[in-house]
């Protein structure tokens, strides 16, 4: 089993109400090889809600206590992403997934690049908060980018 961003499986979840539909999850889903999940909604965000970006670094620095999350109107919401990851990782552990693809750019699932903390549209490298969470647990993190290259190897055992 793994798991994928709920916005990649098509439901509206992202900040602003709309979803990224991804074909590949779409069937992997329909397979029950995979799992959706949303980091921020598990965290506590509603949808729609105020655009956020890593302010400071990136999620390792979050969850090292030397970056926070922060939303366009100012507001810190580093709690919410961190309850977000630590839920993300407790569902994977439940249904013992290896893999998770998740949403490019997000400040919560980002896995090579995020915004630049500014609002202004650039992108830095870097991983997002649950992303990072994931990884030093020793779980493997894909972008939707990523995953259409992969072969899903660890989907047929789950």
């Amino acid at each position: 089993m793994i798991l994928v961003s709920s916005c990649l499986a098509g439901h509206e979840v992202r900040y602003n109400g709309t979803h990224c539909l991804s074909e590949k999850i779409g069937a992997l889903l329909r397979d029950g090889r995979a799992a959706a999940v949303c980091p921020e909604l598990m965290g506590g965000f509603s949808t729609p809600r105020e655009p956020a970006e890593i302010q400071g670094g990136s999620g390792e620095d979050v969850l090292d206590g030397a970056a926070r999350v922060v939303d366009r109107a100012g507001l810190d919401v580093t709690a919410l992403y961190l309850a977000g990851a630590y839920k993300t990782l407790e569902q994977a552990r439940a249904v013992g997934a290896d893999t998770v693809i998740l949403k490019e750019n997000s400040p919560s699932c980002g896995s090579s690049a995020i915004y630049d903390g500014h609002f202004n549209g650039m992108k830095i490298p870097g991983s997002g908060v649950t992303a990072a969470l994931l990884r030093r647990h020793g779980i493997r993190v894909l972008s939707e980018e990523e995953m259409q290259e992969w072969d899903g190897a660890s989907c047929a055992q789950g």
